[in-house]
């Protein structure tokens, strides 16, 4: 499943940035082992900072910030995944810009749990759109991070994910 992605460099992203810049990063589906996580690669060259939203139990929470090196892999959720739909906000840290999407959920600077999504402002926080992972209620899901500029430039951001196993 590909969606696009619209990116932007806005004052907000911009604080969240430690190098201004442009760049074009998608997130590509990639098979992994048979252990049940949701996992999240950066196939980039750059730092990329990743926060995550779910319907737990108790309602909405959003969380973050998981620091990803370029060319690493990181475990966000460990164990079965009991929720079908996650939501992804990045920022690229080196070349500016983040990714979003049209599910407004909560995000602060610093490292957060976030619970709820409603009146984020008046509560102190942000409001980032994130993108919606449909995971087809699949026990395990990788999301790779690419940088889809380089076989066809200008190409916008993109998103897909997949079932491991």
């Amino acid at each position: 499943m590909i969606v696009a992605l619209s990116w932007s460099a806005s004052p907000r992203s911009a604080r969240l940035l430690i190098a201004a810049g442009a760049a074009c990063i998608g997130l590509l589906a990639m098979p992994g082992s048979a252990r049940a996580d949701l996992r999240m690669c950066n196939n980039t060259e750059s730092r990329v900072g990743v926060s995550l939203g779910y319907r737990d139990a108790s309602g909405w929470v959003t969380e973050g910030w998981w620091n990803l090196k370029g060319r690493t892999c990181e475990t966000l959720v460990r164990g079965e995944l009991s929720a079908k739909y996650f939501y992804v906000y990045a920022v690229d840290y080196d070349r500016g810009g983040e990714w979003n999407g049209r599910s407004f959920m909560c995000t602060r600077e610093r490292e957060f749990v976030i619970r709820g999504v409603e009146d984020c402002l008046a509560r102190g926080f942000d409001r980032s759109g994130f993108i919606e992972i449909d995971t087809g209620q699949q026990k395990a899901w990788t999301i790779e991070l690419t940088d889809p500029g380089r076989s066809m430039p200008g190409a916008p951001p993109a998103i897909a994910a997949a079932p491991r196993g």
